[in-house]
């Protein structure tokens, strides 16, 4: 938001500096992000007076003129400005002034006659893009004097960043309000009063299909206006903010938008077919276009604004073509409306449409003070062009205003804040808001009625907000407050934050480094990694090439991280990351679905360099280990795999499958995409859904059974079998004895011997059987006759030797 420090002080009277300015309001939330000097580039430029204007005796359109420039002596300026004249004030650039546009003024001769300086128009002054003739000040203007003096351009301006919560500082009486609360200060609001014409009403029906986007819609007409350039200190005040100047009745429009927040359009009255204004939504497939000259392609979401037989205008972004205002145009109906900030939100992002309206919609109106600005609007519309309000104020307005009425207990804000604010220091500030403030009779709890203009007050943490802010919450001492959990929401649904904080910690605390990435890549990276381009999502305007899209996996980003590590001399690898993947859903609301994944990879040493087995690799055991730990630690069954056919940048790839459902994969990323990260290892990595696993652990059922009294007793067993007998079957074979002493079976170690030319290859696998009972020491005479049984059922029943 550009805010005039002149425009300011037209509403509220601060005599500060534009600095002291911006560290107050960024104190308050409201930062500064620079302070243009709009019109330092022509603060040499003076005013001078024309004295005679003769035509140059060797050219058809110069002219030799005498220019008084305080300067004591008269100075001969050659001009081809069509209409300089004698007895003009105009603007003047003395020799050794430095153009806007870099040029400097110099002596010259032009045609053979001397010349020591330059009359300058608006576009050479960078004011406007007028450069039909010089521009002629007004008469009463002081020969001498600097222009932006005279012209009392805005000298100071602030570019102050808006929070999207705070629609009412969109404004610069929203920014009013604020600086004359922080410096406690009178605020008053120019009044303008609106004369009507003395004929019959003149009423334009306005029909509201959709009261649930459309809260109010309103509109007068003026008739018999003369449509020009606005008068110059309307002109160069939206220059100062950066709006290009259009035509006076625009030009108000950009004025009380800016002034008031309340976006405004101005209809071409005798464009507007059937007399009537008709708020609804497209047709699926309507196409409109807008004033910009693009047609868009409209949906059923979309709200337009129609008259009695096509839409004129695209609710709360952008008027159209068909109804825009023209040099021709001698009737105006304006409109002033308020939008439902979702629906405008919407429209205005499936477009790429943004426009100043479109922004402050989006964001929150001033619903009690727009019929007002209409009204101001209006005046200031008769004044510029000529014209005359006519009598009637058309106005539909199905949903009215209805402040919210909040609880306010300043015991409450001073033990959140961590000071002691006071009860009149409260009211002082909410008063200063704009609050009505009932403090009852000696009750611990105030009602507060929240503001028009400001939306986002609904809770007491928000009026505590407030209060803490104005306070200065910089100089509230940082503290860590108590946190005491209320055992009343004991047993409710853990949140998708809190579920996903434990996961972060759970990878914490397995050895694991978290990576936190953009959620943008490159088609480049996808692409390398063989992922299919259906689904993906384009970035409209991408940081950088390397970031036009929306990933679909998390393995761009963990393979980007390998190489990063990797160039800076890391040796291993354990990375995990959660985080949203992004694939495009013509079904969703946002037209992109998203999906929580969790994403490991393992690479390199598995210990660290002070560990004396610093030499093993990390391999698919250490990521299988990894994926298992997780699924037992959110409660989970034991999982299935399923080795893929195909995958895109694994190989192998394995399925994860948890009751019966796809949950993720993991596998070894291929050595040849691997290579271009410069990876010399293998390289592991899976992807998990945590959206199923989510599912799957809400649905699980945790028992809890009595902590075993009595040690265990474990003995070892190795296998001699063939490379085609799975592990799990060896596993599942003696878990299917159900031997009561038997606790628990596991892989330790597996053994491949190197076999001779001919032989058959064979594991040596050992499996670690654990055995106990629940009530005694065993001895180990019955733990052999139990390891024993094992044995000769393994022979017997798999053929395996032991």
């Amino acid at each position: 938001m550009l805010l005039s420090l002149s425009w300011l002080r037209e509403f509220t009277p601060y005599e500060g500096t534009a600095e002291a300015l911006g560290d107050r309001l960024t104190m308050l939330g409201l930062e500064l992000e620079d302070i243009r000097r709009p019109y330092d580039a022509i603060s040499s430029i003076v005013v001078g007076h024309v004295v005679s204007c003769d035509n140059h005796p060797e050219s058809d359109h110069l002219h030799v003129c005498k220019v008084d420039a305080g300067q004591g002596e008269l100075l001969d300026i050659v001009c081809g400005a069509p209409n300089v004249a004698a007895g003009q004030k105009v603007p003047v650039a003395l020799v050794g002034t430095k153009m806007p546009d870099g040029m400097m003024i110099k002596k010259a001769k032009l045609r053979g006659a001397p010349s020591f300086g330059m009359i300058c128009s608006e576009r050479e002054l960078g004011l406007t893009e007028d450069h039909t003739g010089i521009m002629v000040l007004p008469e009463s203007f002081v020969v001498g004097k600097p222009l932006v003096e005279q012209l009392e351009l805005d000298r100071e301006v602030l570019d102050i960043s808006i929070t999207p919560n705070r629609a009412d500082c969109l404004s610069v009486l929203g920014l009013a309000r604020e600086t004359a609360l922080a410096c406690n200060l009178p605020l008053s609001i120019p009044d303008l009063p609106l004369e009507l014409d003395s004929g019959a009403e003149v009423l334009v029906p306005i029909d509201i299909d959709d009261p649930e986007h459309c809260w109010l819609y309103s509109g007068r007409v003026i008739t018999g206006v003369k449509v020009g350039p606005s008068p110059m200190r309307l002109r160069h005040r939206l220059h100062a903010v950066g709006v290009r100047p259009i035509s006076n009745i625009v030009d108000v429009t950009n004025y009380i938008l800016f002034e008031y927040g309340q976006p405004l359009h101005s209809f071409d009255m005798d464009k507007l077919e059937g007399g009537r204004i008709v708020v609804r939504r497209a047709q699926e497939g309507d196409t409109f276009t807008t004033l910009d000259g693009q047609e868009r392609a409209l949906t059923a979401a979309d709200l337009c604004i129609r008259d009695g037989a096509r839409a004129v205008a695209l609710a709360g972004v952008m008027g159209g073509l068909n109804s825009e205002i023209s040099d021709a145009s001698t009737n105006v109906f304006l409109e002033s409306a308020v939008f439902k900030p979702a629906t405008i939100r919407k429209t205005s992002r499936r477009l790429g449409l943004s426009s100043e309206a479109s922004y402050r919609f989006e964001r929150g109106i001033d619903q009690q003070r727009t019929v007002w600005a209409l009204d101001r609007a209006c005046a200031m519309m008769a004044a510029v062009s000529g014209g005359r309000v006519q009598r009637g104020l058309s106005i539909n307005e199905p949903r009215p205003f209805k402040a919210a009425s909040i609880e306010f207990r300043p015991a409450r804000a001073d033990s959140l804040l961590g000071v002691q604010l006071g009860a009149d220091f409260d009211e002082k500030v909410l008063t200063g808001m704009g609050c009505n403030v009932d403090k009852g009779e000696s009750s611990p709890v105030w009602r507060v009625s929240q503001p028009s203009w400001r939306p986002d007050l609904t809770r007491e943490a928000d009026l505590i907000e407030e209060v803490g802010r104005v306070h200065g919450l910089d100089t509230i001492a940082p503290v860590l407050p108590p946190i005491a959990r209320n055992l009343d929401r004991a047993g409710e649904p853990e949140s998708r934050y809190g579920f996903w904080s434990r996961l972060k910690h759970w990878g914490a605390g397995l050895g694991l480094n978290e990576a936190v990435n953009y959620s943008f890549v490159g088609h480049k990276d996808m692409d390398h990694l063989g992922m299919p381009r259906e689904g993906r999502i384009s970035i409209m305007n991408p940081l950088s090439a390397e970031q036009d899209a929306l990933r679909t996996a998390l393995a761009p980003g963990l393979m980007y991280d390998l190489r990063n590590n990797l160039a800076q001399g890391a040796q291993g690898l354990r990375l995990f990351e959660l985080a949203n993947i992004f694939e495009a859903d013509a079904a969703s609301e946002t037209t992109a679905r998203e999906t929580g994944m969790l994403g490991v990879l393992l690479y390199g040493a598995r210990y660290d360099t002070a560990w004396p087995q610093a030499e093993g690799d990390m391999d698919y055991a250490d990521l299988k280990g990894v994926v298992e730990n997780l699924l037992h630690y959110l409660h989970l069954g034991a999982p299935s795999y399923e080795l893929a056919q195909e995958h895109a940048f694994l190989l192998p790839c394995v399925n994860v499958f948890v009751n019966g459902r796809a949950v993720g994969f993991m596998g070894r990323v291929k050595p040849a995409m691997a290579d271009e990260y410069h990876a010399r290892k293998d390289v592991w990595l899976a992807e998990m859904n945590l959206d199923i696993l989510r599912e799957l652990h809400d649905a699980a059922t945790v028992r809890f059974a009595p902590l075993p009294v009595y040690p265990p007793v474990r003995r070892d067993i190795t296998v001699t079998a063939g490379p085609s007998l799975k592990v799990a079957d060896i596993a599942a074979h003696v878990q299917g004895l159900k031997l009561a002493l038997l606790d628990d079976v596991a892989l330790v170690d597996c053994f491949e011997p190197k076999t001779e030319q001919g032989g058959e290859p064979v594991r040596n696998l050992t499996f670690r059987l654990t055995f106990r009972h629940a009530e005694r020491t065993l001895k180990d005479t019955e733990v052999d006759k139990e390891r024993e049984k094992v044995a000769q059922s393994l022979v017997s029943a798999l053929g395996v030797k032991i």
